[in-house]
Protein backbone atom coordinates (compact mmCIF):
# COMPACT_ATOMS: atom_id res chain seq x y z
CA UNK A 1 0.00 0.00 0.00
CA UNK A 2 1.65 3.33 -1.20
CA UNK A 3 2.51 5.68 2.16
CA UNK A 4 0.22 8.83 3.18
CA UNK A 5 1.55 12.30 1.70
CA UNK A 6 3.31 13.38 4.81
CA UNK A 7 4.16 16.91 3.77
CA UNK A 8 0.48 17.07 1.96
CA UNK A 9 -1.24 16.65 5.30
CA UNK A 10 0.96 18.11 7.72
CA UNK A 11 0.69 21.39 5.56
CA UNK A 12 -3.50 20.63 5.22
CA UNK A 13 -3.52 20.78 9.02
CA UNK A 14 -1.64 23.50 9.43
CA UNK A 15 -4.13 25.74 7.29
CA UNK A 16 -7.33 24.15 9.20
CA UNK A 17 -5.60 24.70 12.61
CA UNK A 18 -5.30 28.58 11.85
CA UNK A 19 -8.41 29.08 10.57
CA UNK A 20 -10.02 27.47 14.07
CA UNK A 21 -7.27 29.79 15.43
CA UNK A 22 -8.58 32.90 13.49
CA UNK A 23 -12.16 32.08 14.31
CA UNK A 24 -12.04 31.42 17.93
CA UNK A 25 -10.06 33.98 18.54
CA UNK A 26 -12.70 36.52 16.82
CA UNK A 27 -15.56 35.07 18.60
CA UNK A 28 -13.56 35.58 22.11
CA UNK A 29 -13.15 39.00 21.57
CA UNK A 30 -16.54 39.73 20.39
CA UNK A 31 -18.29 37.67 23.53
CA UNK A 32 -18.14 37.59 27.29
CA UNK A 33 -16.36 34.80 29.07
CA UNK A 34 -19.82 33.88 30.63
CA UNK A 35 -20.43 32.94 26.94
CA UNK A 36 -17.39 30.58 26.17
CA UNK A 37 -17.42 28.99 29.44
CA UNK A 38 -21.49 27.66 29.61
CA UNK A 39 -21.86 23.79 28.96
CA UNK A 40 -23.81 22.67 25.60
CA UNK A 41 -24.05 19.08 26.69
CA UNK A 42 -21.88 16.44 28.08
CA UNK A 43 -20.24 13.98 25.50
CA UNK A 44 -18.70 10.37 26.41
CA UNK A 45 -15.23 11.96 26.09
CA UNK A 46 -15.87 15.26 28.27
CA UNK A 47 -18.16 18.28 28.67
CA UNK A 48 -18.89 20.48 26.18
CA UNK A 49 -18.68 24.22 26.14
CA UNK A 50 -19.84 27.22 24.41
CA UNK A 51 -16.27 27.78 23.33
CA UNK A 52 -15.79 24.34 21.94
CA UNK A 53 -19.05 24.08 19.69
CA UNK A 54 -18.08 27.27 17.88
CA UNK A 55 -15.08 25.76 16.61
CA UNK A 56 -16.50 22.14 15.87
CA UNK A 57 -18.51 23.93 13.47
CA UNK A 58 -15.42 25.02 11.10
CA UNK A 59 -13.10 21.48 11.99
CA UNK A 60 -16.79 19.74 10.04
CA UNK A 61 -16.77 22.55 7.07
CA UNK A 62 -12.91 22.10 6.31
CA UNK A 63 -13.14 18.14 6.77
CA UNK A 64 -16.44 18.47 4.06
CA UNK A 65 -13.83 20.83 1.31
CA UNK A 66 -11.01 17.86 2.05
CA UNK A 67 -13.13 14.95 1.53
CA UNK A 68 -14.20 16.01 -2.10
CA UNK A 69 -10.82 14.71 -3.10
CA UNK A 70 -9.66 12.47 -0.10
CA UNK A 71 -11.03 9.72 1.83
CA UNK A 72 -10.98 9.81 5.49
CA UNK A 73 -12.38 9.51 8.97
CA UNK A 74 -12.89 11.77 11.36
CA UNK A 75 -12.69 11.26 14.93
CA UNK A 76 -13.21 14.29 17.33
CA UNK A 77 -14.29 14.80 20.68
CA UNK A 78 -17.66 16.62 20.39
CA UNK A 79 -18.92 14.11 17.08
CA UNK A 80 -20.58 10.87 16.31
CA UNK A 81 -17.99 8.47 18.98
CA UNK A 82 -17.15 6.00 15.56
CA UNK A 83 -16.35 9.29 13.78
CA UNK A 84 -17.73 10.64 10.52
CA UNK A 85 -16.59 9.53 6.96
CA UNK A 86 -15.22 11.85 4.51
CA UNK A 87 -15.20 11.38 0.58
CA UNK A 88 -15.37 7.96 -0.64
CA UNK A 89 -13.81 4.61 -0.74
CA UNK A 90 -10.30 5.03 -3.41
CA UNK A 91 -10.51 8.45 -3.58
CA UNK A 92 -7.39 10.91 -2.99
CA UNK A 93 -4.39 9.26 -1.50
CA UNK A 94 -4.37 6.22 1.22
CA UNK A 95 -7.33 6.33 3.57
CA UNK A 96 -6.53 7.67 7.08
CA UNK A 97 -8.10 8.13 10.27
CA UNK A 98 -7.60 11.58 11.51
CA UNK A 99 -8.23 12.59 14.99
CA UNK A 100 -8.77 16.04 16.12
CA UNK A 101 -8.97 17.44 19.72
CA UNK A 102 -10.42 21.27 18.51
CA UNK A 103 -9.01 22.90 21.88
CA UNK A 104 -7.61 21.06 24.35
CA UNK A 105 -7.25 22.91 27.41
CA UNK A 106 -10.86 24.57 27.27
CA UNK A 107 -11.01 25.37 31.28
CA UNK A 108 -8.21 27.65 31.01
CA UNK A 109 -8.66 29.49 27.73
CA UNK A 110 -12.75 30.05 28.47
CA UNK A 111 -12.25 32.27 31.74
CA UNK A 112 -8.82 33.81 29.50
CA UNK A 113 -6.56 32.57 31.83
CA UNK A 114 -3.87 30.50 29.33
CA UNK A 115 -3.93 29.21 25.81
CA UNK A 116 -4.77 26.23 24.92
CA UNK A 117 -4.08 24.35 21.97
CA UNK A 118 -5.56 22.25 18.92
CA UNK A 119 -4.41 19.31 18.22
CA UNK A 120 -4.21 16.88 14.97
CA UNK A 121 -2.85 13.70 14.71
CA UNK A 122 -3.43 11.16 11.74
CA UNK A 123 -2.63 6.99 11.00
CA UNK A 124 -3.53 4.82 8.25
CA UNK A 125 -6.73 3.98 8.44
CA UNK A 126 -7.41 0.60 9.54
CA UNK A 127 -10.58 1.19 11.30
CA UNK A 128 -11.24 0.14 15.10
CA UNK A 129 -7.67 -1.48 14.96
CA UNK A 130 -6.40 2.21 15.01
CA UNK A 131 -4.22 2.49 17.69
CA UNK A 132 -2.84 5.61 19.18
CA UNK A 133 0.94 4.46 18.24
CA UNK A 134 0.03 4.54 14.57
CA UNK A 135 -0.18 8.47 14.36
CA UNK A 136 2.58 9.41 11.62
CA UNK A 137 1.82 12.78 11.53
CA UNK A 138 0.82 15.06 14.12
CA UNK A 139 0.09 19.52 14.05
CA UNK A 140 -0.96 21.18 17.60
CA UNK A 141 -1.76 25.16 16.77
CA UNK A 142 -1.42 27.35 20.23
CA UNK A 143 -4.79 28.73 20.99
CA UNK A 144 -3.65 32.13 23.02
CA UNK A 145 -6.16 34.08 25.29
CA UNK A 146 -7.23 37.33 23.97
CA UNK A 147 -4.28 39.40 25.71
CA UNK A 148 -1.32 37.40 23.28
CA UNK A 149 0.64 38.91 20.72
CA UNK A 150 1.84 35.60 19.09
CA UNK A 151 0.80 31.85 18.67
CA UNK A 152 3.22 28.71 18.57
CA UNK A 153 2.88 26.47 15.85
CA UNK A 154 4.38 22.35 16.49
CA UNK A 155 4.33 19.51 13.96
CA UNK A 156 6.01 16.62 13.03
CA UNK A 157 6.13 13.61 10.14
CA UNK A 158 8.38 10.69 9.73
CA UNK A 159 11.94 10.86 9.05
CA UNK A 160 12.37 14.42 10.47
CA UNK A 161 12.75 16.02 13.96
CA UNK A 162 9.69 18.72 15.42
CA UNK A 163 9.62 21.78 13.72
CA UNK A 164 8.04 24.99 14.93
CA UNK A 165 6.79 28.67 14.04
CA UNK A 166 5.73 31.63 16.16
CA UNK A 167 2.97 33.34 14.61
CA UNK A 168 2.45 37.00 14.95
CA UNK A 169 -1.70 37.55 15.86
CA UNK A 170 -1.52 41.02 13.98
CA UNK A 171 0.47 40.97 11.09
CA UNK A 172 0.64 37.13 10.29
CA UNK A 173 4.02 37.00 9.68
CA UNK A 174 5.80 33.78 10.71
CA UNK A 175 9.15 32.89 12.19
CA UNK A 176 10.84 30.11 12.35
CA UNK A 177 11.50 28.64 16.44
CA UNK A 178 13.58 25.90 17.80
CA UNK A 179 11.94 23.07 19.57
CA UNK A 180 14.70 22.39 21.99
CA UNK A 181 13.84 20.05 25.32
CA UNK A 182 15.60 20.49 28.25
CA UNK A 183 18.64 18.25 28.19
CA UNK A 184 19.19 18.16 31.91
CA UNK A 185 19.09 14.65 33.63
CA UNK A 186 17.68 15.92 36.55
CA UNK A 187 14.64 17.58 38.05
CA UNK A 188 16.73 20.31 40.28
CA UNK A 189 15.74 23.69 39.64
CA UNK A 190 13.00 22.68 36.88
CA UNK A 191 9.30 21.94 36.14
CA UNK A 192 8.13 18.65 36.32
CA UNK A 193 4.42 17.90 37.47
CA UNK A 194 2.18 15.08 38.47
CA UNK A 195 -1.04 15.78 37.02
CA UNK A 196 -3.49 16.66 40.01
CA UNK A 197 -5.98 19.17 38.36
CA UNK A 198 -9.91 18.17 39.78
CA UNK A 199 -11.27 17.23 42.89
CA UNK A 200 -10.90 12.83 43.78
CA UNK A 201 -7.81 11.25 44.43
CA UNK A 202 -5.51 14.42 45.13
CA UNK A 203 -4.16 12.93 48.43
CA UNK A 204 -3.34 9.98 46.62
CA UNK A 205 -1.75 11.77 43.49
CA UNK A 206 -0.20 14.29 46.46
CA UNK A 207 1.85 11.27 48.30
CA UNK A 208 2.98 9.76 44.98
CA UNK A 209 4.65 13.25 43.74
CA UNK A 210 6.17 13.61 47.36
CA UNK A 211 7.67 9.79 46.89
CA UNK A 212 9.02 10.47 43.77
CA UNK A 213 10.63 13.51 44.29
CA UNK A 214 11.94 13.22 47.38
CA UNK A 215 13.54 9.93 45.40
CA UNK A 216 14.83 11.81 42.58
CA UNK A 217 16.37 15.25 44.44
CA UNK A 218 17.46 12.55 47.54
CA UNK A 219 15.30 13.95 50.35
CA UNK A 220 13.58 17.14 50.84
CA UNK A 221 15.60 20.36 51.47
CA UNK A 222 13.14 22.64 53.40
CA UNK A 223 15.25 25.64 52.93
CA UNK A 224 15.24 25.55 49.01
CA UNK A 225 12.55 25.49 46.29
CA UNK A 226 14.18 22.65 44.22
CA UNK A 227 11.46 21.58 41.65
CA UNK A 228 8.41 23.28 40.32
CA UNK A 229 4.79 22.23 39.55
CA UNK A 230 3.04 23.42 36.78
CA UNK A 231 -0.67 22.14 36.97
CA UNK A 232 -1.50 23.09 33.44
CA UNK A 233 -4.97 21.42 31.99
CA UNK A 234 -4.02 20.75 28.91
CA UNK A 235 -2.05 17.33 28.07
CA UNK A 236 -0.89 18.82 24.63
CA UNK A 237 0.36 21.98 26.24
CA UNK A 238 2.13 19.88 28.50
CA UNK A 239 4.03 18.15 25.82
CA UNK A 240 5.01 21.48 24.31
CA UNK A 241 6.15 22.95 27.39
CA UNK A 242 8.88 19.83 27.36
CA UNK A 243 9.39 20.46 23.53
CA UNK A 244 9.66 23.91 23.89
CA UNK A 245 12.64 23.15 27.14
CA UNK A 246 10.01 24.52 29.40
CA UNK A 247 9.49 21.80 31.43
CA UNK A 248 11.16 18.56 32.30
CA UNK A 249 8.91 15.93 33.11
CA UNK A 250 4.93 15.24 33.54
CA UNK A 251 3.17 12.37 35.17
CA UNK A 252 -0.70 11.57 34.61
CA UNK A 253 -1.98 8.29 36.57
CA UNK A 254 -5.18 9.88 37.15
CA UNK A 255 -6.90 6.28 35.01
CA UNK A 256 -4.67 3.69 37.82
CA UNK A 257 -5.83 6.80 40.87
CA UNK A 258 -9.61 6.46 40.38
CA UNK A 259 -9.04 2.39 39.65
CA UNK A 260 -7.66 2.36 42.88
CA UNK A 261 -10.51 4.32 44.38
CA UNK A 262 -12.73 2.09 42.71
CA UNK A 263 -14.45 4.76 40.43
CA UNK A 264 -15.15 3.50 36.88
CA UNK A 265 -15.58 6.26 34.94
CA UNK A 266 -14.33 9.86 35.53
CA UNK A 267 -12.58 12.75 33.51
CA UNK A 268 -9.03 11.73 32.75
CA UNK A 269 -6.75 11.98 29.74
CA UNK A 270 -8.27 10.35 26.34
CA UNK A 271 -6.12 9.41 23.08
CA UNK A 272 -7.14 12.67 21.28
CA UNK A 273 -5.22 14.67 24.13
CA UNK A 274 -2.45 12.67 23.75
CA UNK A 275 -1.98 11.90 19.75
CA UNK A 276 0.92 14.79 18.73
CA UNK A 277 3.10 12.30 21.08
CA UNK A 278 5.05 12.01 17.98
CA UNK A 279 5.84 16.01 18.52
CA UNK A 280 7.37 15.26 21.47
CA UNK A 281 9.57 12.09 20.65
CA UNK A 282 10.49 13.52 17.02
CA UNK A 283 12.07 16.40 19.05
CA UNK A 284 13.50 13.78 21.51
CA UNK A 285 11.23 13.92 24.55
CA UNK A 286 10.59 9.97 25.81
CA UNK A 287 6.97 9.53 25.95
CA UNK A 288 5.31 5.92 27.76
CA UNK A 289 2.88 4.84 29.80
CA UNK A 290 3.94 4.76 33.36
CA UNK A 291 5.56 1.51 33.33
CA UNK A 292 7.78 2.57 30.42
CA UNK A 293 6.29 0.95 27.74
CA UNK A 294 4.80 2.49 24.66
CA UNK A 295 1.26 4.02 24.56
CA UNK A 296 -1.04 1.18 23.17
CA UNK A 297 -4.30 2.45 23.09
CA UNK A 298 -7.35 3.06 20.33
CA UNK A 299 -6.80 6.07 18.37
CA UNK A 300 -10.18 7.04 19.78
CA UNK A 301 -12.15 9.25 22.12
CA UNK A 302 -13.56 7.56 25.11
CA UNK A 303 -10.25 5.21 26.05
CA UNK A 304 -8.50 5.97 29.56
CA UNK A 305 -4.71 6.60 29.04
CA UNK A 306 -2.00 7.16 32.01
CA UNK A 307 1.63 8.75 30.13
CA UNK A 308 5.04 9.55 31.69
CA UNK A 309 7.19 12.12 29.36
CA UNK A 310 10.89 13.15 29.59
CA UNK A 311 12.44 15.83 28.32
CA UNK A 312 15.41 13.44 27.04
CA UNK A 313 16.35 10.13 27.22
CA UNK A 314 18.85 10.17 30.17
CA UNK A 315 16.61 11.57 32.36
CA UNK A 316 14.20 9.08 31.34
CA UNK A 317 16.29 6.48 32.14
CA UNK A 318 17.30 7.94 35.57
CA UNK A 319 13.72 8.49 36.76
CA UNK A 320 11.30 5.73 34.70
CA UNK A 321 12.42 3.21 36.88
CA UNK A 322 11.92 5.21 40.15
CA UNK A 323 8.60 6.36 38.98
CA UNK A 324 7.78 2.89 37.79
CA UNK A 325 8.66 1.54 41.64
CA UNK A 326 6.37 4.45 43.44
CA UNK A 327 3.05 4.21 41.04
CA UNK A 328 3.25 0.48 41.63
CA UNK A 329 4.05 0.76 45.32
CA UNK A 330 1.04 3.63 45.60
CA UNK A 331 -1.32 2.74 42.88
CA UNK A 332 -0.73 -1.10 42.28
Amino acid sequence: MPSLDHPAIAHRLRILQADLRATLRAHMKSQEPAVWSRAVRDDAGDTIFGIDAKVEEILVQHCQEWGRIQHFVLVAEGIEPGGIQFGKPGLGGPPFRLLVDPIDGTRGLMFDKRSAWCLAGVAPERGAATRLADVEIAVMTELPTTRQATSDVLWAVPGQRTVGERHDLATGAARPIAPVPSQQDHLRHGFATVCNFFQGGKELVGRLEEAIFARALGGWNPDKAEVYTDQYISSGGQLAELVLGRDRFVLDVRPLVHRKLGVASSLVCRPYDLVTWRIATAAGCVVTDPFGAPLNVPLDTVSDVAFAAYSNPALAARLQPIVTEEVRRHLG
